[in-house]
């Protein structure tokens, strides 16, 4: 089984890497991350850099919150690129800008290594049972090399085409499901204002054309008011960036998009930025 490097421990990386310790892969992680003590009780190898880490594996996996910290982590000093070894594959996982992904992929290719970009989707429970949405950017052939360490990860795994395709297809994901929230939250609002039982209404309406994931994990969310991170908003404002960023590139008005971010940066201006992004509600409250 290939040695694998990852590299971003937080609510998403951690369950991950576990998963692929749990399967039975050789895992190396940065002694500098918070969750280090937890992966290597689990049975990882800590690294004090993320070249050293770079110089010993097969595979390097990174899971970081956005465009600027993948790009530190691949071009900085004592970064992946300065040790990663012709042959490796470099897999990032995190939520970045398209074009982000296509530079990283082009400084892959003059050190003779492979590169994809495979943001996920399910949040933290989907990350912790494995069952997460991937959505991958890249060569046929890097995609079949890490397809075996995927399916430890995730369940519905997609080669969406070349680099770049993959966050293309994420910012697209990061768009429905902060409309669908949006609407979530207008729904449950308006229902509560006007004496109807949520849990009831919720119930009703998973019976329906309404029903999705959304309604049923977030609709719970708002009932329990339970708003403890699976994803904080202020992650999910920069995805919406992103898509924004891509609209304005391909010349197509994103109006809904752009109505969602401007709810969730007043949400961040308000101090709810650490809050899962079902919190939007507050906001409508």
């Amino acid at each position: 089984m290939e040695h694998i490097g990852f590299i971003g421990l937080g609510i998403m990386g951690k369950p991950m890497s576990l998963n692929l310790i749990k399967a039975g892969y050789p895992v190396s992680v940065l002694e500098s991350s918070h969750a280090a003590d937890a992966l290597t009780e689990a049975g990882a190898t800590a690294y004090p850099s993320s070249k050293e880490l770079a110089q010993k594996v097969d595979v390097v996996i990174t899971m970081l919150p956005d465009s600027p910290e993948v790009e530190e982590v691949v071009s900085g000093k004592d970064g992946v690129l300065e040790g990663i070894q012709s042959g490796a594959l470099f897999i990032d996982m995190s939520t970045i800008s398209p074009s982000v992904a296509t530079k990283v992929h082009g400084l892959m290719q003059e050190k003779g290594v492979e590169a994809l970009d495979a943001p996920v989707s399910g949040g933290q429970v989907g990350a912790e049972n494995a069952a997460l949405s991937i959505m991958v950017g890249g060569s046929e052939e890097a995609f079949n090399r890490a397809l075996p360490i995927f399916q430890v990860m995730g369940k519905n795994i997609v080669r969406m085409g070349e680099p770049g395709t993959g966050q293309t297809t994420k910012a697209c994901n990061q768009m429905i499901v902060g409309m669908t929230i949006q609407a979530v939250g207008e729904a449950f609002t308006l229902a509560s204002k006007a004496g109807v039982n949520l849990a009831k209404m919720r119930e009703a309406l998973l019976g329906g054309f309404a029903q999705s994931r959304i309604l049923d994990l977030h609709g719970q969310r708002l009932i329990d008011r339970n708003f403890k991170p699976g994803f904080k908003i202020k992650l999910h404002n920069k995805d919406m960036g992103i898509a924004l960023r891509a609209g304005d590139a391909y010349k197509v008005p994103l109006k809904g998009t752009s109505l969602v971010a401007e709810q969730m940066k007043t949400a961040i201006e308000q101090g709810h930025g650490e809050l899962d992004h079902s919190a939007l509600v507050l906001l409508l409250e």
